[in-house]
């Protein structure tokens, strides 16, 4: 029976929650900065007010090796002048920013109290309540630069958050930036605001996270500023994205930028809202879920909203569970989308099998148990098994064999298998939202696979895996990963 079809509908980005502190970006290019103390704390603190412009004095008494260190080599830009004496309430006056390393909470509040007389914004080194602000820790790819911040909870935390961040960013995004920056008042001049800026924007950033800049890039650059002035109107495009299971953390880099360029992302409802909440903040959201034994949309109600917005000159992500080419009507899309001469590409996705291996440490395909792995839908489009499955394959002690969204069909599946030769004490494992918060795991054997997938919660979208790489070892692994 065919199900009920509803139109795609809008889902709209929730709102900006509450913030710890707010990241601010202060210009201290010749600027005086204050800074007292001489410890390696406090050189680190001159070294990093220098590099950002500022003319640092430093009220040091006794200043450390790493001080002096700092002072003989010099900073990346600004300056640093040493004065071997304490500080005093007369060194703020003119000051732009006041960082204090001082030995105690008393001291502390007397620097507090001195710079802020003098209307000086303060930090004193981890003494967090005397301070207007916080450092945190720092991307460097300047003219771009990253501000990370725990709120003083955790900085090891932060600093490694800066650290997957840096693996993230190629170092010539620095020389990118700085073309531009360059760059940019022609393109102001050349361009006008809305979708032209945006088309050549968006084709510059493409090219800033692939090879270092040339020598002939600005050159490149006005080539293209007049190819995107003087060509038709902005072609839009589609991207199918793999979203992966559900774990944000799954997505690719590619999956992750283009979330990021999406003018309108087209989700199915098993994406999980991690995932969305990687998207542009500015992408228009449009839910067009698709499940079993609900109102869904229809395949053609899908395409018909691509190739409108695609047609408008949008970018078009069409995300979808998994990865788009395993059970994901991928085909039907793209077939559409080339038909009207719309530019589709696919970014591929963690499919759930690949999740279900990875969360039970085990081999799909371990040489001892099996030599053949067959991924099969559990549902054809009429919604009940589709006709074509091989069930002696499938009944081979030989073969894993992965069902996507069987479970209302287990009894059905159990039964064919019988009808296949299967030995009734083949191991099975049974996976509900896998790799989510609220996933459920269930082992048995294949003669108890009904009432095994009638243990997990309904409605739950359900993997099924059968076969001898989920015996002894899948027990073991399934008691190491609870």
């Amino acid at each position: 029976m065919e199900t009920a079809s509803r139109k795609p509908s809008d889902a709209s980005p929730g709102k900006l929650g509450a913030l710890a502190k707010l990241p601010v970006f202060f210009d201290l290019a010749g600027k005086r900065a204050v800074l007292a103390g001489g410890g390696a704390g406090a050189a680190w603190k001159a070294e990093l007010l220098a590099a950002a412009g500022a003319d640092v004095e430093v009220y040091a008494p006794e200043p450390s090796d790493e001080m002096r260190a700092l002072l003989a080599r010099s900073a990346a830009a600004g300056s640093l002048t040493l004065h071997e004496r304490p500080w005093s309430i007369h060194v703020f006056a003119g000051a732009a920013i006041a960082v204090g390393d001082c030995e105690d909470e008393a001291e502390a509040k007397a620097f507090r109290c001195a710079a802020k007389a003098a209307g000086v914004p303060v930090n004193t080194i981890d003494k967090p309540a005397t301070c207007d602000f916080q450092f945190g820790s720092i991307v460097n790819r300047s003219p771009v630069v990253i501000g990370i911040s725990t709120d003083g909870a955790a900085p090891i935390l932060g600093q490694a958050i800066r650290r997957r961040i840096e693996t993230l960013l190629p170092a010539s995004l620095s020389d990118w930036a700085g073309l531009a920056y360059r760059i940019r008042g022609r393109v102001l001049e050349a361009l006008a605001m809305g979708a032209p800026r945006r088309a050549f924007w968006e084709a510059f950033a493409e090219r800033a996270f692939g090879a270092a800049p040339s020598r002939c890039a600005e050159a490149e650059a006005e080539t293209l500023i007049h190819a995107t002035r003087d060509g038709a109107p902005v072609a839009g495009r589609v991207t199918l994205v793999g979203a992966g299971p559900g774990d944000p953390e799954l997505l690719t880099i590619k999956a992750m930028r283009a979330l990021q360029s999406a003018d309108v992302i087209l989700f199915d409802d098993l994406v999980s809202d991690g995932v969305l909440e990687l998207a542009r903040r500015e992408a228009k959201r449009m839910m067009v879920g698709k499940r079993g034994a609900r109102a869904s949309c229809s395949q053609s109600d899908i395409n018909d909203t691509m190739l409108k917005l695609a047609k408008a000159g949008k970018h078009v992500v069409r995300l979808k569970s998994g990865d788009p080419m395993v059970f994901g009507r991928a085909g039907e899309e793209i077939a559409a989308l080339e038909a009207a001469g719309i530019p589709v590409t696919v970014i591929s996705g963690i499919t759930s099998a690949q999740a279900m291996a990875a969360r039970l440490n085990l081999s799909l395909t371990h040489r001892d148990h099996a030599q053949s792995l067959t991924l099969t839908t559990g549902h054809s489009r009429k919604g009940d098994l589709p006709e074509t499955i091989d069930w002696a394959h499938a009944a081979s002690p030989h073969v894993t064999t992965v069902f996507y969204m069987g479970a209302r069909m287990a009894g059905i599946i159990r039964g064919r298998l019988f009808a296949g030769g299967i030995d009734p004490a083949t191991p099975v494992v049974a996976i509900a939202s896998i790799s989510r918060p609220e996933e459920q795991v269930w082992l048995g054997q294949v003669a108890d696979l009904e009432a095994g997938i009638a243990s997990l919660p309904e409605g739950a979208p359900i993997l099924i895996g059968l076969g001898r790489v989920f015996g002894e070892a899948g027990i073991q692994a399934l008691r190491r990963a609870a």
